[in-house]
This record gives C-alpha cells, structure tokens and sequence, in this order.
C-alpha cells in the first residue's frame, strides 16, 4: 500500500522531536587567591612603627649626659645608618652578580665536577667567623670600607650559590627534554625553563644572604668601614646604655625591614603558574 498523502488532505503535522536537556551552565571560574594578604603587607611595617615610636619617646625623657650627646649629635646617627644601607645594598649586589652566574655555571655539564670545590670554599667562607675574617682582610688589604665589603660578601655567598644550585638541579629533566625537542637552544633553555623554575629557591637564598649582610655590616666598624656599628661599640666601650641601645634598635628594624621587603619580593617576583 501506498503511504502517500491523498490529494487536498490536510498535511500531517509531525511529532515534535523531543531536544535533548541542555547542559547545566558551566561553574563561574573561581577567583585566584590574592598573592598579598593584607597581614603580610601591615603586620611587620607596624611593628617597626611602634618600636621606633618608642624608642623616640624614650629617649625624649631619657638624661643624656655629655658623653652620649656628643656620640648622637651632628648627624652620626643618620650618617651611620645610611653606611649601613650602603654597606648592605654593594654587598648584597656583589653577592648576585658572583653567587647566581657561578651557581648556574656549576650546573652545567662541563663543570658538574667543580661544583663540590666551590660549594666547600663558600662553606669555609662563612664558617669562618665574621670578626676573624674581618681581621684578615684587614691585615691584607688594610682598614677601609674595600675590606668590610668584601668580608661581608664572602660571608653572604654561600646562600645565594648553595640555593641556585639545588633550584637548577631540582627541575624535572622531562621538562627540559620537552623544551629541547621543540627545539629550544640551551640558552633558551636555561632562560625560559630552568630559571623561572629556579626563582623561588634562588630568592629564599637572596632573603638570606641580606638578612646577613645587615647583621655582618655591624662589624664593618672593626675595619673602618663604618655603619650602625659604631653606635654600638660607642656604647660598649663607654658603657652608655642609650647609645647601645639606639645602635641595637635601629639594626634590629632594619633587618626586620629587610626581610619583609624580600618576602614581598619572594611573592611578586614568583612565575606565574607556580603554586604558592
């Protein structure tokens, strides 16, 4: 039998054809978390603020004598705060620009077997205690702010290579296989692949080493290179507490205002991509 449609019939409607459920909307995207809490960026700022609020009241009230007056007067104390900066910041850069290329040249196939002999000299260098070392350089070079530094930068060494080294090894070799099989040349790399992998523990190593270099500066006086030292020893040797104690505090914040700028830096300078 024919299934054709007679003439002038009306058309046969066709059964809707039931559409599938239509799939639920996809979850909004969840918004990444801040890189800065505020407490990171509040706690320690205000922390500086009421110590060096108090010590000013303290030594509003405090009777000075001639001796500590004539130690604090015409500008020694600013003078010998921004030695200290100075002393913190050459040291800090010389230690960069020899520890992070020597650590990455140490991991490189023709040098692996040198890496144990460098890392044993830098660890000589800052097993040797500070003051004796000083000593040394002093005797070599002579009192100035040259040995200061480069006594404080063969202490602060150690850090930055020791931490270089061990985030240059710790990347994943399929990684770096990958990257050379698209063909990347070693340059590109160590400069697009090991390295910003190597960030975070090349500047927990930098945090270190400033950290080190303010608390190693206070010795500099001990060669004639200046810095919150002087306060410090003035204090001492004239058993003028509040000299000592303006000496103490401002090291002391310093270091704390140091290290807060690193961890910021650990924070923002971090590639994108990796988990905190």
């Amino acid at each position: 039998m024919s299934t054709s449609q007679a003439p002038g019939a009306p058309a046969r409607e066709e059964p809707p054809v039931p559409e599938d459920d239509e799939a639920p909307p996809p979850p909004p995207p969840k918004r990444p978390p801040r890189k800065l809490s505020w407490q990171k960026l509040t706690i320690v700022p205000a922390m500086l603020v009421v110590l060096l609020l108090a010590t000013w009241l303290w030594f509003r009230q405090a009777d000075l004598d001639p001796v500590s007056e004539n130690a604090l007067s015409d500008g020694q104390v600013s003078q010998a705060l921004w030695e200290h900066i100075e002393l913190t910041v050459i040291s800090t850069f010389f230690v960069l620009i020899i520890a992070i290329p020597l650590g990455i040249l140490l991991t490189r196939r023709a040098f692996r077997k040198a890496t144990p002999v460098a890392l044993a000299f830098a660890n000589m260098g800052q097993a040797t205690p500070a003051i004796g070392l000083l000593a040394l350089l002093v005797i070599w070079l002579g009192i100035g702010r040259r040995a200061a530094l480069i006594g404080i930068i063969i202490y602060a060494v150690l850090p930055v290579l020791s931490n270089t080294i061990a985030g240059l090894k710790a990347n994943d070799p399929t990684l770096l296989e990958a990257a050379r099989g698209i063909g990347m040349s070693p340059a590109g790399v160590l400069t697009r692949v090991e390295l910003p992998l190597a960030v975070p523990l090349i500047l927990a190593g930098v945090r270190t080493a400033l950290v080190l270099n303010v608390g190693t500066a206070t010795l500099a006086v001990f060669g004639g290179g200046g810095g919150l030292g002087v306060l410090i020893t003035a204090g001492i040797t004239n058993q003028r507490m509040p000299v000592l104690v303006l000496g103490s505090i401002l090291t002391v914040s310093l270091a704390l205002l140091v290290d807060w700028l690193a961890s910021l830096a650990e924070v923002l300078l971090r590639p994108r991509g990796l988990d905190l």
